[in-house]
């Protein structure tokens, strides 16, 4: 199929370089040409495990190609996807402005072609962002504004994980797509069925269902994280070990083992915003959605609670600590492994805390370096080494649970380090190696290691 995807972001990057994977001519298309000269030089603007060379070897084949042309990405396209981004207002309420801008421009390209008078070859626009229920409505309403042709609507919320993405976008565990008419579930079940020849489901259903069964989905996930992040400051508070409380937890098949590890909340680019739009999108109905508004400022407040060890350890707890000349190493920025993604990280607010205190920051993190410049700038150091970081350090903050931090040198550490001291919150290490190795020790859910 010839497929043409608006934004070169993560979800439209990733899912179009994949489509091109599996036969199809694909046409990325976006405003920002630095973008397109990157990936028109086989550099991905994301980090990605994989991806580059997907996209390298597709592009080469003349499967892939990237522009900056609108009417030659829409012109031949049967299916367009809408990839572009919805970040939150000061409300919560996901901004439609680029979807919309997108939708007037399919419009207007639509209206330019030749048209087709057989319904099944119409063009088939999905929206592929993550937006409240209804924007489909709109996005129909603003595309019919500017032409009188047929054209056809779908939903087809993704599901990919930062860091695993290219993985689960070819073996999905379910694809959904909600869609206006049988035709256009049939052609959309052609194009997915490739990737689900293991037997996963293609859900095909109605639009509005399509459109709430990713926050459905993430706002179940990101209560998960509040509700264990909860537990463990119970445990605290009581003398238990999270660790042992979740093992005994997790073993009821009814609850699982997933998304209930305690630490420093939730991050990235979905769970703080489907949740501030579940929560608006109550608002507006008149159905106030108390958990999920629980569910946020636990989350909010999670990074808030493990700042305050830090005071309680260079203070008494009672206001923020006094930190002017100490040093404090950071492992970790980007929100979860296997990304450079910084958006909402727990450590933006926590280094920015720090940087409050008056403490001097040097930071590791194996690809998100660049991404965190754009934040911080130069208020705080960057080294290439983990290690590096700890030379006369008063302190490590363990941010991000990188696979490299998991098992280091405890000795080395020490001996770089100007005082052994080190807040972990993502309970990578042992209580009894801490002891052991002669550190002070805070992490989530556990007794101090004093």
């Amino acid at each position: 199929m010839r497929i043409t995807m608006v934004g070169t972001g993560y979800v439209g990057l990733v899912t179009g370089t994949c489509f091109a994977n599996s036969g199809n001519q694909v046409t990325c298309l976006d405003v920002d040409p630095r973008k397109i000269d990157k990936l028109n030089n086989g550099i991905s603007p994301i980090y990605e495990p994989g991806l580059d060379e997907l996209i390298q070897r597709n592009a080469k084949s003349g499967r892939l190609k990237f522009t900056t042309d609108k009417a030659a990405a829409y012109a031949d396209a049967q299916i367009v996807f809408i990839c572009v981004g919805t970040p939150s207002d000061e409300q919560g309420r996901a901004n439609l402005q680029y979807v919309l801008a997108a939708a007037e421009d399919i419009g207007d390209a639509i209206e330019a072609g030749e048209g087709d008078s057989d319904e099944r070859r119409a063009k088939i626009v999905v929206v592929k962002s993550t937006v409240p229920v209804g924007t489909n409505a709109k996005v129909k309403a603003a595309i019919a504004s500017k032409t009188s042709k047929s054209f056809h609507m779908a939903s087809n919320p993704e599901f990919l994980k930062e860091g695993a993405a290219i993985n689960d976008f070819q073996k999905p565990d379910r694809v959904v797509i909600g869609c206006d008419n049988k035709g256009t579930g049939d052609r959309m079940r052609e194009l997915y069925e490739p990737f689900v020849r293991q037997g996963n489901p293609i859900f095909i259903m109605d639009i509005p269902s399509a459109e709430m069964v990713k926050y459905a989905a993430n706002a179940m996930l990101a209560t998960k994280i509040s509700f264990i992040n909860e537990i463990a400051n119970l445990c605290e508070a009581y003398g238990a070990d999270v660790d042992e409380v979740r093992r005994g937890m997790c073993s009821d098949k009814r609850i699982g083992n997933q998304f209930l590890y305690p630490g420093l909340g939730y991050g990235g680019s979905c769970f703080p915003k489907d949740v501030l739009a579940c929560i608006s999108m109550g608002e507006e109905s008149g159905r106030p959605t108390e958990l999920l508004k629980s569910v946020h400022n636990v989350n909010q407040a999670q990074r808030n609670a493990f700042m305050f060890k830090i005071d309680q350890q260079f203070g008494d707890g009672s206001s923020p600590a006094d930190l002017t000349g100490k040093k404090i190493a950071v492992w970790g920025i980007a929100f979860k492994p296997g990304t450079d993604d910084i958006r909402e990280a727990p450590s933006i607010t926590l280094m920015q805390g720090l940087l409050a205190r008056g403490a001097k920051v040097v930071a590791h993190d194996p690809v998100a370096h660049e991404t965190c410049q754009e934040v911080l700038s130069d208020q705080i150091s960057y080294v290439d080494q983990a290690m590096d970081a700890l030379d006369d350090a008063d302190a490590l903050v363990i941010c991000t649970d990188w696979a490299e931090f998991r098992h280091p040198e405890f000795e080395q550490m020490r001996k770089r380090m100007k005082l052994p001291i080190i807040f972990d919150g993502r309970n990578l290490y042992r209580l009894q190696t801490m002891a052991e190795e002669g550190f002070v020790y805070w992490s989530v859910g556990r007794s101090q290691v004093k």
